[in-house]
């Protein structure tokens, strides 16, 4: 997959915008909660402040709230922020799936029980935010069998469900371990590419991570000890349970390996303190905006520009003008 060559190295800022549960319990499709939708508001200006557009993956409660949509609609009208599906599809009708660990990611479901599911969240986000949502993440990062098809009917534009160098097999997920941390096509002749979240190995052994890191699994001590002393470590692009220092060693890594955007994500409900393992007081949360802060500053060193959807896709179609692969 080419891009523009003047677009340069650009990054995005995906927010999974979803109601509050307990991460520790089984999964439920009742018992959440939305005190967290009043904080996007203040995240919204903090971003704008920041020069930098957040892209909302929305779930069905999210896209079902009307204070969601009276905080988000005029950013999303101004271009000032971008809406996108998140898929939960326990929380997402119809309900007709037994709600458990395995079905939590939707790609497991029946492939018309999985569409219907995408179908409704997709007209309930371009019915209450006035845009037709053109990115997507699984929840849980769950893609499936059937999942491309299922974006393509609905003309979207970008999947980013990969956690690249990620493995959720364990509890029935898909496994991403060795999936490509660069874009690529999907779906080239319906126009639909993957946008993996950036992860990347940084250490004196990063070479070896792909085979080494996941043989290490069950040894969290010694990851923890090679970390440390500076051999291996895998760090996501996200303020929740990485270091500043350690996003902006990510960050050196994913520049010098020239990937043409970095995928930077976190929970809304990390917004506000209690919903989260991240964000437990309000000293957490400014230490998270300061984490912010941090990583658009350096990434302003480093010549990274923000971007959005509407500039990802538009640069694709001018390189593709310019030179077809």
């Amino acid at each position: 997959m080419r891009f523009a060559p003047e677009a340069g190295q650009r990054f995005i800022l995906t927010v999974d915008t979803e109601e509050e549960f307990d991460w520790t319990r089984p999964i439920s499709k009742s018992g959440h909660t939305l005190h967290s939708i009043a904080r996007l508001a203040k995240f919204q200006e903090f971003s704008e402040a920041q020069g930098v557009c957040p892209i909302y993956l929305i779930d069905y409660p999210i896209a079902t709230s009307p204070l969601a949509a009276e905080i988000l609609k005029p950013a999303i009208a101004a271009g000032r922020a971008e809406v996108g599906v998140q898929l939960h599809p326990w929380v997402s009708p119809p309900h007709d799936e037994e709600v458990n660990q395995f079905n939590s990611f939707a790609g497991n479901l029946p492939h018309a029980l999985e569409r219907e599911k995408f179908h409704r969240l997709h007209a309930a986000i371009e019915q209450n935010f006035g845009a037709t949502p053109l990115i997507y993440r699984a929840g849980r990062y769950g893609t499936g069998p059937h999942t491309a098809e299922i974006l393509s009917e609905h003309g979207m534009a970008i999947d980013t469900s990969v956690r690249a160098r990620f493995d959720y097999s364990a509890a029935g997920g898909p496994n991403y371990r060795d999936h490509p941390v660069t874009p690529y096509w999907l779906d080239r002749s319906n126009g639909l590419m993957e946008l993996p979240l950036t992860s990347v190995y940084w250490g004196i052994l990063r070479q070896l991570g792909p085979w080494l890191y996941p043989k290490l699994w069950r040894t969290p001590r010694l990851r923890g000890a090679l970390a440390r002393i500076g051999m291996l470590e895998r760090i996501p692009l996200t303020p929740e349970g990485v270091t500043l220092e350690e996003a902006i060693r990510g960050i050196d890594i994913a520049i010098d390996e020239g990937l043409p955007i970095l995928v930077f994500s976190f929970h809304s409900p990390s917004l506000a303190p209690g919903f989260t393992p991240y964000v437990k007081t309000e000293d957490d949360l400014d230490a998270m905006y300061d984490w912010w802060r941090g990583v658009f500053a350096y990434l302003r060193q480093r010549g990274v520009q923000p971007s959005n959807v509407k500039d990802i896709m538009r640069s694709v179609e001018l390189a593709t003008t310019a030179r077809p692969s």
